[in-house]
């Protein structure tokens, strides 16, 4: 076992790694920037997009987690489209809010590109979180799709009343993503 923790050892120190087998894979190195940015510094219109997902969050139906969700898009045509997570007792069958608001721009603005995405949430005692909250697997790959169908990057703006997580389109937040079946 020494000569295995030896061998590993050296072999990291070179951006390479080994399994228990001893089998060198290279490390990979991804990244990601996310800007943490405070309310004033944003712009007036990522300001009003938060205050309209926070405003959403009113509006979440959310019995069972209590995490109160609110989601609101810019679209390309300046329409901006509202959402809030909907749960239900077969958990399957609720909905985040982010894919509430992208499917109701899907169905009523079909040829309209998402250029930008606000979510806030509140937890049990109705106060926004401090920290950001980051979209689930399934919203990001909804949003992977959106970016993909458009041809668009989607600027991400997480609220967090301490500061505001923003990226400019979803790979930031999910860099291995696959966009094709």
């Amino acid at each position: 076992m020494l000569f295995f923790y030896n061998f590993c050892a050296k072999i990291k120190k070179n951006n390479y790694i080994c399994n228990k087998n001893l089998n060198i894979m290279k490390e990979l190195a991804l990244k990601s920037t996310i800007y943490a940015a405070d309310f004033d510094e944003l712009t007036d219109q990522e300001r009003e997009l938060i205050e309209q997902a926070k405003a959403s969050t009113y509006n979440s139906y959310a019995p069972y987690s209590h995490f109160h969700v609110g989601a609101a898009l810019l679209l390309k045509n300046g329409v901006i489209v509202p959402g809030c997570n909907q749960e239900n007792a077969a958990f399957p069958a609720g909905i985040c809010a982010e894919r509430s608001a992208l499917f109701a721009a899907g169905a009523q603005y079909p040829d309209q590109p998402v250029l930008m995405l606000a979510i806030a949430v509140r937890n049990s005692k109705g106060e926004f979180l401090a920290e950001p909250a980051s979209p689930c697997g399934p919203c990001r790959q909804v949003l992977i799709e959106t970016e993909t169908r458009f041809k668009h990057p989607v600027r991400i703006l997480l609220y967090g009343t301490d500061h505001t997580y923003v990226m400019d389109g979803i790979k930031e937040l999910m860099p291995l993503s696959f966009t094709q079946i």
